[in-house]
């Protein structure tokens, strides 16, 4: 058996190394650079983590890596179905047999991508990180590569690389009209197809593969998306006794994008249906459906951890492209989504956040802590015509700063009204332009 692998590990190596690559949309994907650390590429499937490492061995062969020492190799491949740990020391073996001038005295680079489908893989990579003058990237799409896998295997030897679907930038990248200028040089034609590109993007949702498809498409693919994360990284992997339930879960919280989720209400929900589970197994549920990246969920912000547990969280759907798809209502629910596209930029941009109860009870959609320590208030409205909204997101915020006098208050909406008086505290922010950095 093992010279069957030999034999297909040896083509594999030579197909990747003479295979040019396509030119793929750049991502903008912090990626660390710590010595003796692999880099693990995690996020939900379909998000994008393959074009990621092609793109990355591009980058370091325009830097001048020879192509030689650039290695890229999928597991996921019926010949290496039942390979163990023991067999990928073949991988090594080949490729210096094929490359050898690269064995200690030149840095190559590996890309192993679904690594996770052989057993122990992680004995294997540590191997490597020890003894081998290799820079290391790890990706897959199975569970076995979340978070809190990596944390556990690698024992601080690896560091994550969080893919997303695109963001606005990046879909915008994607079709060819990213600006090239600051948001402060658009002119009002350029500002006025911003607007109508957000709109599309907050329907259409961020998957690479969904760009550019009919609505029918669209919506099976991403349908798709949802039952092999369902199936795969979460019935199959937790092997769960109680699927439906599981999918009622979902259809709750992807129904309701960026709405308050009490497990306590959906469990007397269920009770009332006669449905037996525990609360317990729901909270195990979310956890696991956070941990599959399917979704986000947002706690209060408080100190007190009694105040955590007791209060609902909000919850929201990995993209904005998965809330027509669950949602029954027929409306638009455009703030909806752009509420949640806030949130995903605000973790592109490492902040933590929660959301707020003010003291005199107005609720806040989002406070964001920097890792600079910097705090920001931030309300999301699609507008502001009426005088009573602008009120009261305007009260929301200006409550909510007596908790954290310092912090930068921002209003962040669709299409700014016109001739509306601002608190000098308070800044208005077009909602494409805050989107792109602005």
């Amino acid at each position: 058996m093992n010279e069957q692998y030999r034999t297909v590990t040896r083509q594999k190596i030579i197909d990747s190394q003479a295979r040019s690559w396509s030119v793929l949309t750049q991502r903008d994907v912090w990626l660390p650079a710590v010595a003796g650390k692999a880099v693990a590429v995690i996020g939900m499937r379909r998000a994008g983590k393959t074009s990621l490492l092609w793109q990355v061995l591009a980058r370091r062969h325009a830097a001048g890596v020879a192509r030689a020492g650039l290695l890229y190799f999928s597991f996921e491949d019926e010949r290496l179905a039942g390979m163990t740990a023991a067999g990928l020391d073949l991988l090594l073996q080949e490729y210096y047999l094929l490359n050898p001038t690269w064995r200690d005295q030149q840095r190559a680079c590996f890309f192993l991508d679904e690594i996770q489908l052989v057993p122990d893989w992680e004995l294997f990579v540590r191997r490597v990180l020890d003894s081998e003058n290799v820079e290391l990237f790890i990706s897959g799409s199975s569970a076995r590569l979340l978070s809190r896998e990596v944390a556990t295997s690698m024992r601080g030897r690896a560091l994550e690389a969080l893919v997303t679907p695109f963001s606005f930038r990046e879909a915008l990248r994607h079709q060819g009209r990213e600006p090239s200028q600051s948001a402060d040089r658009l002119t009002k034609a350029q500002r006025s197809q911003l607007n109508r590109d957000l709109l599309e993007f907050l329907s259409v949702g961020g998957f690479p593969e969904v760009q550019g498809q009919d609505l029918r498409t669209r919506q099976e693919l991403l349908r798709s998306y949802v039952d092999i994360v369902l199936l795969r990284d979460v019935v199959e992997r937790y092997n769960l006794s109680q699927p439906q339930v599981l999918r009622w879960l979902v259809q709750q919280l992807l129904g309701n994008a960026a709405g308050a989720f009490s497990i306590n209400k959906f469990h007397a929900d269920l009770q009332s249906r006669g449905v037996a589970v525990g609360k317990d197994t729901l909270h195990a549920y979310l956890a696991h459906l956070e941990d599959a990246f399917l979704l986000r969920s947002l706690s209060l912000d408080t100190d007190s951890v009694r105040r955590r547990q007791v209060n609902p969280r909000k919850v929201y759907p990995v993209d904005t492209g998965l809330i027509p798809l669950f949602d029954r209502s027929g409306k638009a629910n455009t703030g909806h989504a752009l509420e949640t596209a806030v949130l995903h930029e605000l973790q592109r941009r490492c902040t933590d956040v929660a959301y707020v109860i003010t003291p005199q009870g107005y609720g806040l959609d989002f406070h964001a802590r920097t890792h600079a320590g910097e705090d920001l208030l931030i309300q999301v409205a699609t507008e502001l015509d009426d005088p009573a909204t602008l009120a009261r997101e305007l009260r929301a915020l200006q409550d909510a700063a007596v908790l954290w006098p310092k912090a930068h208050q921002l209003l962040i909406v669709l299409q700014p009204p016109l001739g509306v008086d601002m608190p000098a505290d308070v800044k208005l922010v077009e909602a494409g332009v805050w989107l792109l950095g602005g």
